[in-house]
Parts: structure tokens; C-alpha cells; sequence
């Protein structure tokens, strides 16, 4: 096991020297990772920052598309023949439609590779010929990123984290109240363990529908192929004072492990190490609907989030002998759209204070991190309305349920993000005095002239933080 482990990893090592020096010389390629914690709208962001990149009319803030270097983009084959290809133009289709739809999001990791003609400009631009930069996008859920949070847990220090932090959840007392009856130390008996695995992933499921965001092992919510698999049948227990060879207790330590090992590891070893840039999107609007709970479940799990990359420069040599580092991390709130602009900055700082102490640790080990809050697709219209003897600032848009127009307003955003931070740490239950509501808006029909890509709420300014150096 382990010469083969070494034959493996020297393989991955020339066949990452290869690829460093064919993008260094030759076509670089940037590959960025996207993934989004909950119901964040990460196939929206994909499909509409590839169309929005194609027919460049809405990216001022995006240099090269402004300046006129980027001369076309283009899609070609991707890199990777053994993953899916990202499905762009059915995701397209649906938010383009004579009656607009959100697509179905994706379910596994996909890929596409959108490649750029780019002009060099300043002094060497009247030296040199236009160029290609690839940008190949990877997609995959954010169940999957806060798996390697795993990596470095054993069973027992798992188990006791996560018993601890469901405690005052209402969604566990079903499962806590069935642990808690259980006998770790008893002989495994497979309908008991399959029974766990089934009322914990049940509590999952819940949690992330209220707007929890740390919802591991990921695979639990994303079976697949594993749906039913011994290392999909385990749940977190306390420890019993004895176990031995045989017990459930020890058969849950085994198949934890057997995750880890057959399960988080492919995916680390696989694509997240060939990552260099990377967006998490994230719903916080939801969160903070769902209440102070939620908000820091969000806060712990983007700390989780930025503890499993490997940030820092990507240097030639770096790149040549440590393998690729993520040099660039962006943290984006979604569905700007459904908050008048005049509350943006207010949900652009709450974004920066939640990912603030993680933060501080990615840019110290050189990578650069940014957070703020876009709309991939605008789905809303802004308007202010007469509301008790004043005014009040509205978006309106189509309601995804009853298919009515309505104006909405979800409440006061706090100037200073510690008024919902501080309640977040301190464990309330719900926001003392203030009420947070969100509505499910569908897109909008939409005329686009030539050359334009979709509406939205800059995600040119995403694009630019994210590649924009490199074009």
C-alpha cells in the first residue's frame, strides 16, 4: 500500500510538472473552483458568468472585458474526460426562456472550459499576437467542501462535535433521542446502524432546508452510487465507556474512516488540489432569516471552509515542486436582487465580519481574500413605496410559487454587523426586537440586445477579483 501510494503520488507530481510547464509557456489555464453552501445558486452563478463572458455588455467592471482585450470567448471541450460536463446551454435555456425558469441545480461534481482570446495591452501589446487563456470553471457541492473538514477528525472527536452542536436544534431530537437509546458497546446489528444512518441523514436533510450550513458528511445528502453503502451506514454516538472488536460503536469508527479514506480523500487528492481559484457562494439572507443559529452554524463553516485549502502564491517554483495553491478565495452573499441597493454595503459587511477571523489566515499564508454580495441573475426591480407616512425601499419581482408580482422588503440589515454577530455567538434563540423575512422570486422574462449577457448585480466585479490579473 505504501509503494503504491508513493507510485501515485509520484505520478500525480510529473504529471503536475507537465501541466505547470505547458500552462507557463504555452495557454495558461485558470482553473476555478465553484461551490455554494446551501441552496446558494451556484448553477445560476456558472451559467450566467459563462454567458455574461461571452457577450461581455454588462462586465464594465471587468478590465479586460472594458479595455477591449478580451477579443472572443468560446467553448471547447474540457480537459477532464471522465466528469460530466457542466450542462450551460440547458441552464441557459431555462433562465432565457420565453417563461424563465431557475434550472435544476446539479447533484456531482461537472466541469467546462470556456477559452478567452485575449490582446496583451501597455508595452509589449504592439510585440505580441493575441493569446488563450482557458478558464476551466469546476463545479461541485458545498457539501463536499466541508467533508475535508473531516480529514483531520477521528470518530470520537467527530461524534462529540457534532452531538454537541445539533443539541439545541429541534430537527435532532428525533435523532438525539435515538443515539442517546442506543448501546455503542452492544454487537453490531445492521438494521440498528441502518436505522442511525437513516434518522441522521433525515436530520440532515432538515437542517439545511432551516438554513443550516455545516450538513456533513455530505454524502448523506448526495448518495448517488453510495446510496445504501456500508460507508454511507454510520452516525455520530457517544463514546461508550467500553467497546471491542465487533461492537457498533467500532464498526461506526471503521466505516468513518473507510469515508474518509474512499470518499473525501479521491475528491481532495483529485480536484481540489488542482484548484487556484475558488468562489463560495452563499445564501446569507437565508440564514439570517432562519435566525442567530444559523448565522453562526455559517460563520463556524466558512472557518471550516477556509481550514481545508492550501492558500498562497502560485509561483513557478511553488507550483513546480509543492503542487498548486488556492491564490485567490472570494465569499459571495447571494440574492443582492432581493434587497434594495441601498442595503448592498450593508450585506457586503456582513459577509466581510463572518468570514473575518478565517480571513486574517488565508491572507496571511499570501492568498488574497475578498467577500461580497452579487446577484448572478437579477430577478427584481427596485421602487420605493408610501409606508406609514414615509417611504420604504422595495424590490418587486414574480412570486416562484403563486406566479403574482408583489413588492417585498425583508427588513433592516444593521449598519454595524455585530448587532447579528454578537446575538450569533452568544446563542440566542431568534433576533430580539427585529424580524428578517426572505421571498422566492422567479426570473424574469428578458429582452437582450447584442452582446449582452443576462442582468446582474456585479458579477463583473466577482470576475475581476477571480481572473481578472490573469487576463
Amino acid at each position: 500500500m505504501i509503494i503504491g501510494d508513493i507510485a501515485d503520488s509520484l505520478g500525480r507530481s510529473a504529471e503536475s510538472i507537465g501541466s505547470t510547464v505547458s500552462e507557463a509557456f504555452f495557454e495558461p489555464v485558470i482553473r476555478l473552483g465553484v461551490t455554494g453552501l446551501s441552496r446558494a445558486g451556484k448553477t445560476v452563478f456558472i451559467t450566467s458568468l459563462v454567458a455574461n463572458l461571452i457577450n461581455r455588455g454588462r462586465m464594465p467592471q471587468l478590465v479586460a472585458a472594458a479595455n477591449g482585450s478580451i477579443r472572443t470567448a468560446y467553448l471547447q471541450p474540457q480537459p477532464d474526460d471522465t466528469l460530466p460536463r457542466f450542462d450551460y446551454e440547458t441552464h441557459l435555456a431555462a433562465l432565457t426562456g420565453l417563461t424563465p425558469r431557475w434550472p435544476d441545480s446539479t447533484r456531482a461534481i461537472s466541469e467546462l472550459r470556456l477559452s478567452l482570446r485575449v490582446q496583451p495591452t501597455g508595452l509589449i501589446a504592439g510585440l505580441r499576437g493575441p493569446r488563450t487563456v482557458h478558464l476551466d470553471i469546476v463545479d461541485y457541492p458545498g457539501e463536499w467542501l466541508l467533508d475535508l473538514s473531516l480529514l483531520d477528525k477521528s470518530f470520537e472527536a467527530w461524534s462529540a462535535e457534532t452531538l454537541t452542536r445539533i443539541a439545541p436544534r429541534d430537527m435532532a431530537a428525533e435523532y438525539l433521542a435515538l443515539a442517546r437509546a442506543t448501546d455503542g458497546a452492544a454487537r453490531l446489528d445492521e438494521p440498528v446502524a441502518k436505522a442511525l444512518a437513516d434518522r441522521f441523514t433525515a436530520y440532515l436533510t432538515a437542517a439545511r432546508a432551516a438554513g443550516f450550513s455545516d450538513c456533513t458528511p455530505g454524502r448523506f445528502l448526495l448518495p448517488g452510487d453510495l446510496a445504501g453503502s456500508p460507508v454511507l451506514t454510520f452516525a455520530p454516538l457517544p463514546r461508550p465507556e467500553k467497546d471491542s472488536r465487533g461492537s457498533l460503536w467500532r464498526e461506526m469508527d471503521r466505516r468513518y474512516e473507510a469515508y474518509k479514506r474512499n470518499v473525501v480523500k479521491p475528491f481532495f487528492r483529485d480536484h481540489f488540489t488542482r484548484i487556484d481559484r475558488q468562489v463560495v457562494l452563499v445564501d446569507a439572507l437565508g440564514a439570517i432569516h432562519a435566525g442567530p443559529q444559523a448565522v453562526e452554524d455559517m460563520r463556524l463553516a466558512m472557518a471550516d471552509i477556509l481550514s481545508a485549502f492550501r492558500p498562497g502564491r502560485n509561483a513557478f517554483l511553488t507550483r513546480l515542486l509543492l503542487g498548486k495553491r488556492v491564490e485567490k478565495i472570494l465569499f459571495a452573499a447571494t440574492k443582492a436582487d432581493h434587497l434594495h441597493h441601498t442595503q448592498h454595503p450593508r450585506l457586503t459587511a456582513i459577509m466581510q465580519a463572518l468570514v473575518a477571523d478565517a480571513k486574517s489566515r488565508a491572507d496571511y499564508s499570501g492568498a488574497q481574500t475578498a467577500a461580497m454580495s452579487i446577484a448572478a441573475l437579477r430577478a427584481t426591480t427596485e421602487d420605493t413605496v408610501p409606508h406609514n407616512g414615509g417611504t420604504l425601499d422595495v424590490v418587486r419581482g414574480q412570486l416562484l410559487e403563486t406566479g403574482r408580482r408583489a413588492a417585498f422588503h425583508p427588513g433592516e440589515l444593521p449598519q454595524d454587523p455585530m448587532h447579528l454577530l454578537g446575538p450569533a455567538r452568544g446563542g440566542q434563540a431568534d433576533w430580539l426586537g427585529q424580524d428578517y423575512a426572505v421571498m422566492a422570486f422567479a426570473p424574469q422574462p428578458l429582452t437582450l440586445k447584442p452582446g449582452e449577457g443576462p442582468p446582474h448585480i456585479r458579477l463583473d466585479r466577482a470576475a475581476q477579483f477571480l481572473i481578472g490579473d490573469r487576463l
